[in-house]
């Protein structure tokens, strides 16, 4: 397997068992007063006025995806005669390949992340509307891994293996959002939000077109090329020259660790969020709304890439028994010689600063209706179709909700999810009293987690923070 695929698979390894991105509470969509609803849909507004405290008015920490935790750590099954490791990754040989790759999609395995912090929100009615002023911080990574990526790390074996692409990236930024809603007529109110954003990082690393052809019986060809690309102000990346195993061969340059020159804004970009929400009757009531549509422009890209030229390994030819031998080439010359052509296609060479680049933020279309019960008003249910779209990390859900409002300064609600990861259900509980607010929930409920406190799967939530109302 090639380095590049080591450290793709490495790092891997390390983001199943990290938290995550910013994304508002699904399970709340269909909450009333939900002070942060307008979050979901800029047409909400709120019956009341309200001040988030600072830093604790929203936090929202949201992973989800398709494999996790359990799917790449096994119980070491040389545990304790042979090792003294009770946990192994399912790339120990002494676990079978139909075992260790049960638990990876077919297709694409993919992590989305977010995790997101209201720096300090308000939220008040004036000018004919209600009114939100918002700034917040947004975090989110997201990667696409092919299963034949997880097939060729454990069996090597005499086979094709197109890999395709694979994708991993990493964004934050601070956002500075206004937002206006108003009721046109007794039936529609529509809203939208403008967002100021302050670019602090993004990077990429991106393999593209990658193959391992290792059917045939006299070579094997691999090939793909790798690209890293990262916007952080003041980021360089660092080579040092290697030698090659064969003396003759000389020195390579490879990129070995980075630096980042001080601290600063990366970009700057804008983002619109557009919403409405149309009432048929008394007890149906439908909404939409497409949110982040925007865009950042990084002043500055430091680009790595490795060479892209195929590696070939077409056996070894005239092995010499012994170094004395006059005849062939001695078998750890060779190796050497192995050893170095792989280098020349594994390697990321540093190109520099190759001036500033735009990416898209990721946008999400939400989709919706609600049923108010005519026998017994307080009980609502909903459905909410949300697709995030953004490339190799786009997914797609459908969440069907039952709310429920005993009391007027007390609601929430329960639910169920099917989505491009896995099925869930959620929750969330929402006080809010003249004079304060506070709310809690997930939309997937915590599972079975390790030792170590880390989930099993790789679906979790947590949303919750506190508000002054009135």
């Amino acid at each position: 397997m090639t380095h590049i695929s080591k450290y793709i698979l490495a790092s891997a390894l390390a983001m199943v068992g990290t938290g995550a991105m910013a994304q508002a509470l699904q399970s709340a969509y269909f909450t009333d007063d939900y002070k942060f609803r307008h979050s979901m849909n800029p047409a909400f507004g709120n019956e009341q006025n309200y001040v988030s405290i600072p830093a604790l008015g929203n936090i929202n920490v949201n992973l989800r995806g398709n494999f996790g935790y359990q799917d790449v750590v096994f119980d070491n099954p040389m545990y304790p005669h042979g090792s003294d490791k009770r946990l192994t990754t399912f790339m120990n040989p002494y676990i079978s390949a139909g075992e260790a790759l049960d638990g990876f999609s077919s297709g694409s395995n993919r992590l989305v992340g977010n995790v997101g912090i209201t720096i300090l929100s308000a939220g008040f009615k004036a000018f004919g509307g209600y009114n939100t002023i918002e700034l917040s911080s947004r975090t989110s990574f997201g990667m696409s891994l092919p299963y034949e990526l997880f097939e060729f790390a454990k069996n090597t074996g005499n086979k094709s293996y197109d890999m395709g692409d694979i994708s991993m990236g990493a964004m934050s930024y601070v956002e500075l959002g206004l937002g206006h809603s108003r009721q046109i007529n007794d039936r529609l109110r529509v809203g939208g939000k403008f967002k100021l954003l302050f670019g602090l990082g993004r990077a990429d690393v991106k393999l593209e077109d990658m193959t391992a052809d290792l059917s045939a019986a006299d070579k094997w060809v691999v090939s793909g090329k790798a690209t890293a690309d990262v916007s952080v102000k003041g980021f360089k990346f660092e080579s040092e020259m290697e030698d090659y195993n064969v003396e003759s061969n000389g020195q390579y340059e490879q990129v070995s660790d980075f630096d980042v020159d001080g601290f600063g804004l990366g970009g700057f970009g804008i983002a619109f969020d557009l919403g409405a929400e149309y009432k048929i009757d008394d007890d149906w009531t439908v909404s939409a709304a497409l949110l982040d549509l925007g865009f950042i422009s990084w002043k500055e890209n430091a680009r790595a890439e490795s060479s892209g030229q195929p590696f070939v390994f077409d056996g070894f030819h005239d092995v010499a028994v012994n170094s004395d031998s006059q005849n062939g080439t001695v078998l750890e010359d060779q190796t050497d010689q192995l050893g170095d052509d792989l280098l020349d296609f594994a390697h990321l060479e540093d190109k520099g600063e190759t001036g500033g680049r735009t990416t898209g933020i990721g946008a999400t279309l939400n989709l919706a209706a609600q049923y108010n019960l005519p026998v017994y008003r307080p009980i609502t249910f909903g459905f909410l179709s949300s697709t995030r779209i953004n490339g190799p990390y786009t997914w797609t859900e459908g969440r069907l909700s039952a709310n429920y409002e005993p009391l007027k300064w007390l609601n929430g609600g329960v639910n169920l999810s099917v989505n491009s990861f896995t099925t869930s259900f959620g929750w969330v509980l929402n006080i809010h009293p003249k004079g304060y607010n506070f709310f809690i929930g997930m939309d997937h409920i915590l599972g079975k987690v390790s030792k170590e406190f880390i989930p099993l799967s790789s679906n979790v939530s947590v949303s919750l923070g506190m508000s002054v109302a009135w």
